[in-house]
């Protein structure tokens, strides 16, 4: 093989592996770095995530930013990387666990790809018919054993951040299940996500965050759903001509953060990691709904996408065809997952 020929493959070989590559030069670089010991800055943490500023999640992770900061004196310093400024979707979770960035706070779908399809329970629609309903899981055991099966990964769960109950918006009609059949919706990668996006009729499509808006102008997917939160700060609603408020299933995140870097910080700087953590769930979770139905409201004042709210009537159709989706993703996620939520949240399906 001639040195040219040579060159290409490397070239190509290195190519297809440009993020793998960069962080783990960026871990060892750390790693290096702390193993000197020479060094008097405080330690940073990056804390990435893929949606705007002016969301639930983007004003708690910088009231998170100010409360660290300020209850560590300095000690910690936090920077915030919003709108996938740093990684995409796919590419977050693998930067995290090589260390590459120290915190993060993925939607709950994200960790099913990761293996742990337990937490693909909060995907099942119509599950949470309240956010009451809803914080006796999050808040409680069953809540804290789902984040304990992320440790095996390297990775630390340290709270649960709410965004909303989730609408639906297309640029078809969405006003009955029939409306939905062969519409194009994109969804996160989450297979309880398709089963529910294909009982409605839907072809579902896997797509990044950061690249919604662009799909949906340029007619490769329909629709999508989301909280108003966030279809309105990535301004959707403005190439989406209808919107259905079906509130048919929940968006959160999981606070999350590399296990090597938390268990090498000081142990009162953790506990005061951990407050600023607790101040920062109680903000996000309080403003959650505020948000949302003010991003709802400004979507209705846009003028560019029809609202509709469906009637009991309505919602118990769509429940009649969702809520199957619970048994058919029992083998996936577990039995035993599923009835605890059950048990928590008082939800029978046998009584729809």
């Amino acid at each position: 093989m001639s040195s040219h020929s040579t060159h290409e493959s490397v070239r190509r070989v290195c190519s297809g592996c440009r993020l793998l590559a960069f962080l783990l030069a960026v871990s060892l670089l750390a790693a290096c770095d702390s193993g000197r010991g020479t060094s008097t800055a405080p330690p940073v943490i990056r804390f990435s995530h893929v949606v705007a500023n002016d969301t639930p999640k983007g004003k708690a992770a910088e009231f998170f930013k100010k409360r660290a900061e300020e209850l560590t004196k300095g000690r910690v310093k936090v920077e915030v990387y919003p709108n996938s400024t740093l990684y995409k979707d796919k590419e977050e979770l693998e930067a995290l666990q090589l260390g590459a960035v120290q915190m993060l706070a993925p939607s709950l779908a994200k960790f099913g790809p990761l293996g742990v399809r337990e937490f693909e329970v909060f995907d099942l629609p119509y599950l949470f018919d309240s956010y009451g309903e809803l914080h006796k899981v999050t808040q409680g055991p069953v809540g804290r054993q789902l984040l304990a099966k992320l440790e095996p990964k390297g990775i630390k769960g340290l709270a649960y951040w709410d965004n909303g109950f989730k609408v639906f918006s297309s640029n078809q009609p969405i006003r009955t299940v029939e409306d939905f059949a062969g519409q194009r919706m994109r969804i996160q990668p989450s297979k309880v996500l398709e089963a529910q996006m294909r009982a409605l009729g839907v072809l579902p499509q896997v797509m990044a965050f950061s690249e919604v808006y662009q799909a949906l102008q340029a007619g490769v997917v329909d629709g999508t759903e989301n909280p108003p939160s966030n279809l309105y700060t990535q301004n959707m609603h403005e190439v989406q001509k209808y919107v259905r408020v079906s509130n048919h299933g929940y968006l959160g995140y999981a606070v999350i953060t590399n296990d090597k870097f938390w268990d090498a910080l000081p142990a009162e700087v953790r506990g005061q990691l951990e407050q600023a953590m607790r101040e920062s769930t109680d903000y996000a979770n309080q403003i959650a709904k505020e948000e949302n139905d003010a991003a709802l409201e400004g979507v209705r004042k846009s003028g560019k996408s029809t609202v509709y709210v469906p009637t009991g009537e309505e919602r118990l159709a769509f429940k009649k065809v969702l809520v199957p989706v619970h048994k058919t993703m029992e083998s996936r996620i577990g039995k035993e997952t599923i009835e605890k939520v059950y048990k928590e949240t008082g939800f029978d399906p046998s009584k729809l």
